[in-house]
């Protein structure tokens, strides 16, 4: 008995320590390469609390700063907003960046001192170090494979501490080493209501719909959908879009 009450407890513990970070919000940067070409753009997307730091990009100077000094404005291209506490804003460069050149990603001029730099954490290090990129000396990224193939597999449901992992599964054949940022286009067949996001593949598999906490889609519990995919380099740039894929909403095979 004694056992089970502490089991119990460890799971409650658990579950709660996921419900905070859920509520916590946080913030990616990509690419998450760290060598870059010289017309890259830059996404940065937060979730949760972190949608309002996106938002209020709108209305900040962002921009990057080389270790000499030198700064290069990003132009806000676009603000996607994911369909469950998810958001991203996508940037471009307003000149080509110089060759070989490590840049630093801040924001507000009015300060140039550290706390204006944004940080992530280094898992490799164990600390929080300033987001930065280094130059090659390409002016492009190398498109993605035109044999590139996206199939659809089948749509889970995961159960995990405070909500479930919903999506549509589809596998990526033929991808090439860049990374590789897919525009992805979910289209609610009895609202034509049409939700665009860029999403990564996991490995081999690129999963359309939501994590536990946050995600770009999500589904009702009945209904068609369908999607298509833009495979696009750090650049923006692609070789084809895909044609459209349609299926189930996930709630309906639990039936």
């Amino acid at each position: 008995m004694k056992k089970n009450i502490i089991v119990l407890f460890s799971l409650i513990i658990v579950m709660n320590t996921s419900f905070a970070k859920c509520k916590a919000g946080g913030i990616q940067f990509y690419p998450e390469q760290k060598e870059i070409s010289l017309n890259s753009k830059f996404i940065i997307q937060g979730f949760d609390k972190s949608q309002k730091t996106i938002e209020n990009l709108r209305n900040e100077e962002i921009f990057l700063i080389s270790e000499q000094g030198e700064i290069i404005n990003l132009e806000l291209l676009k603000v996607l907003k994911g369909q469950k506490k998810l958001t991203q804003a996508i940037f471009k460069p307003t000149k080509e960046l110089k060759p070989n050149t490590l840049y630093f990603l801040k924001h507000s001029k009015d300060s140039l001192t550290e706390k204006n730099k944004f940080t992530k954490w280094n898992s490799k290090n164990k600390k929080f170090e300033n987001v930065n990129w280094k130059t090659t000396n390409q002016k492009k990224a190398e498109l993605p494979n035109s044999d590139l193939k996206i199939d659809y597999i089948k749509t889970e449901i995961i159960s995990y501490g405070c909500g479930p992992s919903v999506n549509a599964v589809f596998n990526v054949k033929n991808k090439s080493e860049i990374e590789i940022w897919y525009k992805t286009e979910l289209v609610d067949l009895s609202s034509n209501e049409n939700t665009i996001y860029y999403i990564k593949a996991n490995n081999v598999d690129l999963n359309v719909g939501h994590g536990m906490c946050a995600g770009a889609f999500k589904y009702n519990r009945e209904g068609t959908y369908k999607v298509r995919f833009t495979p696009t380099n750090i650049g923006g740039e692609s070789l084809f879009t895909t044609e459209w894929i349609t299926f189930n909403s996930p709630y309906m095979n639990l039936k």
